[in-house]
């Protein structure tokens, strides 16, 4: 098996255009979205220690044992710093200069961080943040997925997945308060370490989405579980446009819980620390702010209540709303089979309501992506040659039969995704 590099260069999620949510409401507000390299404007204050634009000491770095490492020693990583403070268990994304993305050793060191906290009566809670203001996290290791996948070696991703997905079950069941502090952006792999926490906490500078569909994945890291419980059918608008979401919007969708001001944080953090108390959270919180989308909810709720992605491609054609042509051009650029297969997970986790059945039908796709789908060349597209003129397998969405769904999202036998 193929071992992880211990400082391999990660790539964030790929720059998408702004949707017609994020032209029409948010205005004045900081926007990631349009022009490369544009990033969120930072909180005014003074931020937590761990976000000042900087990498934290390496004093810091995880230091637990892991019963479930899959080589014979977990290689030291300054990526991600783990410690005990107080009566919380602290975890740090530490990459800023990468958007925090997250790697695989970074996967299996939340992981064995959370099996050792699990019992530990010093802890009270798991507080989770990251190093750096444009980012909580932007995404996963999807250059290093894209060298060995494009070799044909298919291994490494899916180990990669199996092992981020269980990580994902873990916090999202675990019996312990996890508070995840998401500045900037938290996108893909940042949203599957943070918004199955019990305390999701975003300020002004927050913008979250599931990007996917645009490099020829699915919405992953349980985010379809998310998608399902939106509001009416906002999880498959936002799950196959990927849509980034303001502090308001994250609210109303579900991704987050509590809107506190960034200058708040540090107070609030030591304060966590100290007493362990997650109740002051709530006590914290500042009323949620505007949600465009909370707006476009009808329109959405009725163009995309469609079975499949031709359907709602149809009702998108015949409406004729400024809202319909930005939605449909914004689909247009994404994989057509990625597209078709995250609204059929979505229906599928919104009947079973679990986060082992939301990463169980996302790692059917995910183990077939590079080999079967468009993930290879959708890398290639976005991160690689970065000349985003993906050419998909298939030329429209209309293309996609029910069959090539089905086949997609079939279950793995002897390969399933064991939690």
């Amino acid at each position: 098996m193929r071992r992880p590099s211990a400082r391999r260069p990660c790539r964030a999620a790929p720059e998408l255009p702004r949707t017609a949510v994020e032209r029409a409401g948010m205005k004045g507000q900081p926007s990631p979205g349009g022009t490369a390299g544009q990033r969120p404007t930072a909180p005014t204050g003074e931020r937590f220690a761990s976000a000042r634009g900087r990498a934290l000491p390496s004093l810091l770095r995880s230091t637990i044992s892991n019963p479930v490492c899959p080589m014979p020693v977990c290689p030291m990583t300054d990526d991600i710093l783990i410690r005990k403070t107080g009566r919380a268990g602290r975890i740090t994304l530490n990459r800023p200069q990468a958007l925090n993305a997250v790697t695989w050793e970074m996967c299996l060191a939340i992981e064995r961080a959370l099996d050792a906290w699990r019992d530990d009566g010093e802890v009270a809670l798991v507080v989770i943040d990251a190093a750096g203001e444009r980012a909580f996290s932007a995404g996963g290791d999807i250059a290093e997925m894209y060298r060995t996948a494009s070799t044909g070696d298919y291994a490494y991703g899916r180990r990669f997945w199996a092992d981020e997905y269980r990580m994902n079950a873990k916090i999202a069941n675990y019996p312990k308060p996890y508070v995840a502090f998401m500045q900037g952006f938290t996108m893909g792999g940042g949203v599957g370490v943070s918004c199955h926490g019990a305390h999701r906490i975003v300020g002004d500078s927050s913008r979250i989405a599931m990007p996917e569909c645009g490099i020829g994945l699915v919405p992953d890291v349980g985010g379809s579980l998310l998608l399902a419980r939106a509001p009416g059918r906002l999880g498959e608008y936002l799950g196959t446009t990927g849509m980034r979401m303001g502090p308001g919007d994250a609210l109303h969708a579900g991704f987050a819980d509590h809107y506190i001001p960034e200058t708040r944080w540090p107070a609030l953090i030591e304060a966590l620390e100290r007493t362990g108390d997650p109740t002051l959270i709530a006590a914290a919180a500042h009323p949620a702010p505007e949600s465009p989308l909370k707006a476009l909810r009808p329109e959405a709720d009725a163009l995309f209540a469609g079975e499949t992605i031709a359907d709602i491609v149809r009702a998108l054609n015949h409406a004729g709303t400024d809202f319909a042509r930005a939605t449909l051009k914004t689909l247009r650029r994404h994989c057509p089979l990625s597209l078709a297969c995250t609204l059929e997970i979505i229906h599928r986790v919104r009947a079973e309501n679990t986060i082992e059945a939301a990463l169980k039908q996302e790692y059917r796709f995910a183990w077939r992506a590079a080999e079967k789908g468009d993930f290879v060349e959708g890398i290639r597209a976005a991160i690689i040659d970065k000349d985003r003129n993906p050419k998909w397998q298939h030329a429209a969405i209309e293309d996609v039969s029910e069959a090539e769904v089905s086949a997609m999202l079939m279950p793995l036998g002897e390969n399933a995704l064991k939690l």
